[in-house]
């Protein structure tokens, strides 16, 4: 057996013991605080929110937004319109979205976001002044439309300017629980950014967006949200492999929500630039708006923001390993200063469990892969460090790489609390590392399916598991073929029989609320988009049901075989970056 720097690939190889400073509080429990829903006892789902009817926003024209704090915080650039061009001492260009050629068609809408986040009833996206409003053929009072400047590096090189190419903030919305939120479509045309592209998104992107946004929140990860889908008849010319066969296909709208949108690359841009004033400027507006543990008069602010940034980062890398999430292009400007997941590409959940598991097919080198994650974070986090050192002293950048050297232990900690919530493991144990490790190694060997393998594990009782009883689990099954299982699996018995006073039911049901039984899988997601594409969107629909509900059983799901052993098909599945 290897050990677990070795064999459990979600930590990250060159580990150096730091301790780092300015630790945050997360979520270290297994009950349903840790999550987004409730099960009542029925087995049926409560919302997380409970308002009348009579208290939401019926009429679009009383709904408005406000630019106005970001356009009154940062200077705006000087030039206007939408055509391609360099744009230097700003952070927003002002840009109007163009609005799709109709017909237009709702695909999507999540009630969660739409009553839940922006106070509007529900019944109101099914008017027409909803499809023109979140598709940017008509404009929310209020919003002057921004397109946001930023840089990045991408696949390991800078990429220069590249900023919002296809996408429009139409304001700020402080909700009824005073909430500030920014909505931002997604697809809306060109901007001063989109370089040469023609600023569209289209129907199979943003499906996979529009699914995974909601999905990724319902798993409990930090994400964007997603509150619409417009699609439209719009022809958009894609070479969706880059293989020189370019097919037409429909534009479509994503209407998101984000506390911000500001990420690394939003820093890079302005310290490549050499524009250190507003570099200073930015940071004081996200540590003010977003960042309440730091005190702003604080000489050391930027270290503790730093410090903030690489914690925060570090533990939601570790929730995308935990529910098997690869991001696909986890480029700088793909990477949000408040750490949430942003930028919905070429994602994928692993099915069979492999660390080289790349879902871009356009990730040549496997540069992105999801073994690869947690290194990658450590690369970010150095670009941005690059990007603050010069509003830091020289006493604080040394400070500052000392907090660097502590994402390695800080990712480490989660993702042995998150693994250990896993197998419903209590307390701390010597052996607890190594059993982890010893069941991934044989799910790698195995090639047992991610998801499924935790879920039945979940579902599994005591006595099955002593008589290696797994009949209608066909993860357990594979992975109950190596050869070392029965080890595996008396060291895993032996580590919960000293666990006092937890009954088989209370493992089951902590482990239950941390295992979902269904994912985002690209078998999924692809036969809703061949639907959608055919203007049935009945299985966006059930998706977005079922993905809002990921740790219960539900009927129709296991009717659809999102449970079951994935097709043979989904196996010849690509994703590339072209959308």
């Amino acid at each position: 057996m290897c050990s677990i720097q070795t064999v459990l690939v979600f930590a990250l190889v060159a580990a150096t013991s730091v301790t780092p400073v300015y630790v945050l509080e997360f979520c270290q429990g297994t009950d349903r605080e840790c999550h987004s829903h409730d099960e009542m006892p029925s087995g049926t789902v409560k919302s997380r929110w409970n308002m009348s009817v009579s208290n939401l926003i019926q009429d679009l024209d009383q709904f408005s937004v406000s630019c106005k704090k970001l356009i009154e915080a940062f200077p705006v650039d000087e030039v206007d319109g939408n055509f391609v061009r360099t744009v230097k001492n700003c952070i927003f260009s002002k840009s109007i979205p163009t609005p799709l050629k109709g017909p237009l068609r709702l695909a999507a809408v999540s009630k969660d976001v739409v009553e839940g986040i922006l106070d509007v009833d529900v019944a109101v996206t099914q008017s027409e002044e909803f499809l023109h409003y979140a598709s940017g053929g008509r404009l929310l009072q209020g919003s002057v439309p921004l397109a946001h400047r930023y840089g990045g590096h991408q696949f390991g090189y800078w990429a220069g300017q590249l900023g919002d190419g296809r996408a429009h903030s139409l304001g700020q919305y402080t909700n009824r629980n005073g909430e500030v939120w920014e909505l931002q479509l997604k697809g809306s045309g060109k901007t001063p950014y989109s370089r040469s592209g023609d600023g569209r998104a289209v129907i199979r992107s943003s499906v996979r967006e529009f699914l995974c946004s909601e999905a990724m929140h319902f798993l409990g990860v930090p994400t964007s949200r997603a509150a619409s889908l417009i699609v439209s008849d719009e022809p958009v010319l894609r070479d969706q492999f880059y293989s020189g066969n370019v097919k037409t296909e429909r534009g479509a709208v994503v209407l998101r929500l984000a506390k911000s949108w500001f990420r690394i690359g939003s820093l890079e841009i302005l310290a490549q630039s050499g524009e250190i004033d507003l570099l200073r400027k930015l940071l004081n507006f996200v540590i003010g708006e977003h960042f309440a543990s730091v005190d702003s008069d604080d000489p050391d602010k930027y270290l503790v923001f730093y410090s903030t940034v690489v914690n925060e980062t570090a533990h939601l890398i570790a929730q995308w390993m935990s529910v098997g999430f690869a991001h696909g292009v986890c480029n700088t400007d793909n990477f949000s200063l408040l750490s949430i997941t942003i930028d919905y590409g070429p994602f994928g959940f692993m099915e069979s469990y492999n660390p080289n598991f790349v879902p871009n097919t356009s990730d040549d080198e496997g540069r992105y892969s999801v073994g690869a994650q947690a290194s990658i974070g450590l690369f970010n986090l150095e670009k941005l460090l690059m990007a603050l050192s010069p509003v830091l002293s020289e006493k604080q950048q040394k400070e500052a790489k000392m907090i660097l050297k502590g994402y390695v232990d800080i990712y480490q900690m989660r993702i042995h609390q998150l693994f250990k919530a896993k197998l419903g493991l209590l307390g701390e144990e010597e052996e607890d590392g190594y059993l982890i490790a010893f069941l991934l190694k044989m799910m790698e060997d195995t090639q047992s399916d991610f998801t499924m393998t935790f879920r039945q594990l979940s579902e599994v009782s005591a006595r099955q598991l002593h008589n290696s009883d797994f009949t209608q689990m066909w993860a357990l099954e594979d992975l109950s073929s190596h050869k070392l299982f029965s080890d595996w699996l008396s060291m895993y018995l032996l580590r919960l029989s000293r666990q006092r006073d937890d009954s088989d039911l209370d493992r089951q049901h902590r482990m239950k609320n941390v295992n979902p039984r269904y994912v985002l899988r690209n078998w999924m997601a692809e036969s809703a988009i061949g639907k959608a594409e055919m203007n049935d969107f009945s299985e966006v629909e059930l998706l977005h049901h079922i993905l809002s509900f990921p740790f219960v059983t539900q009927e129709t799901a296991e009717e659809a075989g999102y449970a079951a052993r994935p097709p043979v098909w989904a196996k010849r599945l690509k994703v590339s970056c072209s959308s």
